[in-house]
């Protein structure tokens, strides 16, 4: 028991929420360091009343922040999942919407030194080995939550941090396909396994018989659905070098239908057994470069004009996310990035 509290922040990041701890604060033993957040989230209890997690997979998140030995990198950033109903803190994925308050944590706690206007944050992703750059508004060398930006999924608006990501491909699978193909057949269904960021098995609503207009309620109360995508699920983790994912929440499980508002394509996401009121980041951004492909359930269904620079829509249950893609003199994906938002709710001491 910590009887005298633990520094930590609570911040929205993008359309998810969860306590930003500095790595310094937390027990430096990995299982103790667990055990504290299972408590303070609630989990394992459906409703996690017992403590600040939302009885939701958005809401039970954890970011652990230290400053960085590395490089040209200004903070390392550790991303953990903490189940809602099971006893498992699991580092297996990353996230980004947690990520877009990254680089406001790092200012508030004095790793980065605010600039005047605007501060741009380098952060290692400690869970997939990669880097991103998040520009942060601090005028007056403040950070500012206040803003005009607007993302589907959070109502209101806020200060813009728009992220770009370097080198993600194959961040957790070691390759952008870990199977060489744009296209492999698990079960009958054809699907696209890919990691751009975040692993994501992506396939054909209607192979499912479904039109991919169905309500995530809808779809979570689908038994034999859920059974089906699971089993799908189950095969794709070892050929994504994933091994045994049964306790795993990766690979995310994305149905792709035609766009209904204009965008690129329309998705349903299993994350990976709760179908998400929207779309993680990276899981967008995975997506996005599916629909870039020759072949394979996005790049058949998506409507896109290529070019060197390009915003893909990808839209999802609660309206759309645009990524924004660079592609090379081949038409590969270059680079990509995100706008998202972030606030900070409350900033004390949480207790085990």
């Amino acid at each position: 028991m910590m009887t005298n509290g633990i520094r930590a922040m609570w911040m929205r990041g993008g359309t998810s929420k969860g306590g930003y701890f500095l790595k310094d604060d937390l027990p430096p033993d990995a299982a103790a360091r667990d055990a504290f957040l299972l408590r303070v989230m609630g989990s394992p209890d459906p409703r996690q009343i017992d403590g600040l997690g939302g009885a939701d997979p958005l809401t039970s998140k954890v970011a652990i922040v230290s400053k960085s030995d590395r490089p040209d990198v200004d903070v390392d950033y550790l991303f953990l999942q903490v189940f809602v109903d099971k006893p498992i803190v699991t580092d297996a994925q990353n996230c980004g919407n947690i990520l877009a308050g990254i680089g406001p944590f790092a200012i508030e706690r004095g790793l980065v030194a605010a600039g005047d206007g605007e501060t741009r944050v380098r952060i290692f992703m400690e869970n997939t080995g990669q880097i991103a750059v998040a520009t942060v508004w601090t005028p007056d060398g403040h950070v500012t939550y206040a803003g005009d930006a607007r993302i589907d999924g959070v109502p209101g608006t806020a200060a813009p941090i728009p992220i770009v990501f370097k080198d993600t491909a194959g961040s957790s699978c070691g390759a952008l396909l870990p199977t060489g193909n744009d296209v492999d057949t698990i079960d009958g269904v054809d699907v696209t396994l890919i990691d751009n960021g975040m692993p994501c098995v992506v396939m054909a609503a209607a192979d499912f018989g479904l039109t991919g207009t169905e309500t995530p309620a809808d779809l979570n109360a689908d038994a034999e659905l859920k059974a089906r995508i699971e089993a799908i699920r189950l095969k794709a983790g070892p050929l994504m070098n994933l091994d045994d994912v049964t306790e795993k929440s990766v690979p995310k499980m994305t149905l792709v239908s035609a766009a209904q508002a204009g965008g690129a394509v329309s998705t349903r996401t299993f994350i990976p057994h709760v179908c998400h009121q929207a779309i993680g980041v990276l899981g967008a951004v995975s997506v996005a470069t599916a629909c870039l492909l020759e072949a394979g359930p996005a790049a058949r269904i998506a409507k896109l004009q290529r070019a060197r620079d390009m915003l893909i829509s990808i839209e999802h249950p609660t309206g759309e996310f645009t990524v924004t893609a660079s592609l090379d003199d081949d038409g590969n994906l270059a680079e990509a990035g995100v706008l998202r938002t972030a606030r900070k709710l409350f900033d004390g001491l949480v207790y085990d």
